[in-house]
């Protein structure tokens, strides 16, 4: 389905719609798939594109939280543990089993976490990934050539879940369309609707176009991640805030780093955090760091002592020490916590997920983290179905298959991230030879691939293709930027656009990544 087929179907639609979800990250995402399977009259609208902010900024890890087990939040761990199994069943295309290896350089750290990852299995129950298992210091060397070898005496090893998240979010997007209902980027709420002092809908513009609608719902939900509580300040201009909001931030290295399929989990930081060293699309992802903001927005930047923090600590765990000129792309991603105790630390809120819904009707969910994000969209229904008033509908999410699912998908090459639709993009491709040859020899994205995007993924602009659709812009910012002008070129082509828009669409993206670039 395109964007201008959704909006041909906003425009005709006169009939109510059953719940309208505002945002298009992984919450917001994870409702609407949650409530068009249960065969309610959905709608979500997204300001800007799906998972442009924190959503395409994490780890890339589906897992339990070993330091939550370490805090003692054994029923997070546990909900966390058996999302993660789900998810790896419902979208095995982008969900894969990565091995973790805790170095232990001193007598203490084995034992304890042998005994927690012990626990970690435990709790994972049959949807466990592998167990955990203390190796010697020479298969700790073998399993991470470039570790720090002087005083390792070997380590732990453990199984947790890796992903897209962008990826996948633009696969709930189809999902929903599959299911019947609708999801649309960048279309902004700007106000809700009332009657009768109860929450009726919502006004949009259409950014493309600047057209404003007013929509009408049974019930709205409020799942904008850190921007939840502007949208609650719609609804009571006075109410207090629910969040505290604090930033992490990644460091993207050469494959060089950590040439393994292991990844290293650092169990112990300055700031009482674990730090992950992840292999990525045959890239290392370093991070992430801990950091309190004061208000959210689209493009954070990351702070020089942050990236200084994650390089000094990569530096203690790898033979070859990451510098500077050795950083790829640097990217932040702002994290929506909901706050307790003013008292703690962003690093010691806990993640879970919380539900509020306002007098006048307005259910907003917040907190949690990617792969609790089905979970959440289950309970953020279950409660709007009972705001609404509407039928009572059992939840089918936990065996859906999502888009491009299947476990039967036989190739190993940058295709492999479709699933299912990768036989219709070398069918694409096969149409002509053009569309076969790479956009940067950097990377291994192909020109095909960004028609695909155009024509069945809603990409409406450079920065979707780079930051999201593919991931280009994590993976190597300067290569990306000279990739913009290919891929300005195939969709000005796709979407009838002129060389005043290729120009323009230039000069945004060149500006934007700049900021994921440290010199």
């Amino acid at each position: 389905m395109t964007r201008e087929d959704i909006m041909a179907r906003i425009e005709s639609e006169r009939k109510r719609w059953d719940i309208v979800v505002i945002g298009g990250g992984a919450t917001g995402l994870g409702t609407a798939v949650e409530s068009a399977s249960r065969g309610y009259r959905t709608l979500l609208l997204e300001q800007h594109d799906f998972a442009k902010g924190t959503s395409s900024r994490s780890t890339k890890l589906v897992h339990g939280g070993v330091r939550y087990l370490q805090q003692g939040n054994i029923s997070l761990v546990t909900e966390a543990l058996r999302e993660r199994g789900l998810l790896k069943q419902n979208a095995p295309h982008l969900v894969l089993n990565r091995s973790f290896v805790v170095p232990n350089y001193d007598w203490w750290h084995g034992p304890l976490y042998g005994v927690g990852l012990k626990v970690y299995d435990l709790l994972a129950g049959k949807l466990g990934l592998g167990p955990s298992k203390f190796i010697s210091r020479e298969e700790t060397i073998e399993r991470i050539p470039n570790v720090e070898p002087d005083g390792l005496r070997g380590g732990v090893i453990y199984h947790d879940g890796q992903f897209d998240d962008s990826r996948l979010a633009v696969n709930l997007a189809q999902t929903v369309h599959e299911l019947g209902g609708l999801a649309v980027n960048y279309m902004a709420v700007t106000a809700l609707l009332k009657s009768g002092g109860m929450i009726s809908g919502v006004v949009a513009v259409d950014r493309e176009t600047e057209r404003e609608y007013e929509i009408s719902a049974r019930v709205v939900v409020n799942a904008t991640g850190v921007f939840a509580d502007q949208i609650r300040r719609f609804d009571e201009p006075r109410v207090s805030r629910i969040l505290a909001i604090s930033q992490g931030v990644h460091i993207v290295l050469g494959k060089e780093f950590l040439p393994g399929d292991s990844a290293i989990m650092v169990p112990q930081t300055e700031d009482g955090r674990v730090l992950f060293a992840v292999p990525w699309h045959n890239c290392v992802l370093v991070g992430t760091t801990d950091t309190p903001v004061r208000s959210a927005f689209l493009e954070p930047k990351p702070l020089e002592e942050e990236v200084e923090f994650i390089l000094r600590h990569a530096a203690k765990y790898m033979a070859k020490d990451p510098t500077r000129a050795d950083v790829k792309s640097v990217y932040a991603g702002l994290r929506p916590l909901a706050r307790s105790d003013r008292k703690k630390k962003t690093s010691e809120i806990s993640r879970d997920h919380v539900l509020v819904v306002s007098d006048s009707g307005l259910v907003t969910i917040t907190g949690g983290k990617w792969t609790t994000y089905r979970k959440m969209g289950q309970d953020a229904v279950d409660q709007a179905t009972l705001v609404a008033g509407l039928d009572e509908r059992p939840s089918t999410t936990e065996s859906l298959r999502i888009h491009g699912g299947t476990a039967d998908l036989e190739r190993d090459d940058n295709l492999n991230v479709y699933g299912s639709d990768s036989e219709l993009i070398e069918r694409l491709i096969s149409e002509r030879p053009y569309f076969g040859e790479l956009i940067h020899p950097a990377l291994p994205y192909l020109k095909g691939e960004v028609i695909w995007h155009v024509r069945q993924e809603m990409a409406r602009n450079v920065e979707d293709v780079l930051a999201r659709r593919t991931r280009a812009l994590l993976l190597n910012a300067k290569a990306s930027i000279e990739m913009a002008p290919v891929v300005a070129k195939l969709m000005a082509e796709e979407l009838g656009r002129g060389k005043d828009w290729e120009a323009g669409q230039l000069s945004a993206y060149a500006k934007l990544a700049c900021n994921y670039m440290l010199d």
